[in-house]
């Protein structure tokens, strides 16, 4: 009996309208309890969706790189295709870790992710990167390994924004040209 219901096409355009509307009316609800169009914005708030990244958002509006970049700008390839590639795959496996629970409390990068904001790092300092890695002689220089959560202000020992920290909006950024900044004197041989 159910072969033959199975094999009826009104009972299959039946059955592929109640599994899609289930599919389209859980997508939705989900879209917007989730507040999904945010992502499709260039807004650091999209980022403070997660209560994951509230301490990454915190750090963010307490650092220098706010005047300069947002999310999108350290964590996405450029381009728009590569761009949107990235945050729907990003967005996919982040909602399926908090959909089931699968995810760390104290978030960490993916390598790829990782890739994508060194490069992002590259980019914006190549000035300072060519002068440390020509003066160092060491070869290509992971940014990333000496400055792990400069764009959050994260302490590499805590793994957090200090206690207490407080940005100093009438400190303006380093106004010093590349070659004479103090940060990269630092990485010069002695």
């Amino acid at each position: 009996m159910f072969r033959r219901a199975a094999l009826n096409p009104t009972f299959l355009a039946a059955l592929t309208g109640v599994l899609a509307g289930a599919a389209a009316g859980v997508g939705g609800f989900t879209f917007f309890y989730a507040k999904g169009a945010s992502y499709l914005t260039n807004s650091p708030k999209a980022c403070a969706n997660c209560h994951v990244m509230y301490e990454q958002f915190d750090g963010w509006v307490k650092g220098s790189h706010r005047a300069v970049a947002v999310c999108n700008d350290c964590h996405t390839p450029p381009g728009f295709l590569a761009k949107y590639f990235t945050k729907g795959m990003n967005g996919f496996f982040h909602s399926f870790a908090f959909t089931t629970g699968r995810f760390p409390e104290h978030i960490r990068i993916t390598e790829r992710n990782r890739r994508v904001t060194e490069s992002a790092c590259r980019h914006c300092h190549a000035a300072v990167v060519a002068v440390i890695e020509g003066s160092t002689g060491r070869g290509p220089a992971n940014c990333l390994a000496c400055h792990p959560g400069v764009g959050h202000m994260e302490s590499a020992a805590f793994g957090s924004v200090p206690p207490g920290f407080r940005a100093r909006a009438d400190i303006p950024l380093s106004s010093e040209p590349a070659h004479q900044s103090s940060a990269l004197l630092a990485h010069r041989r002695p």
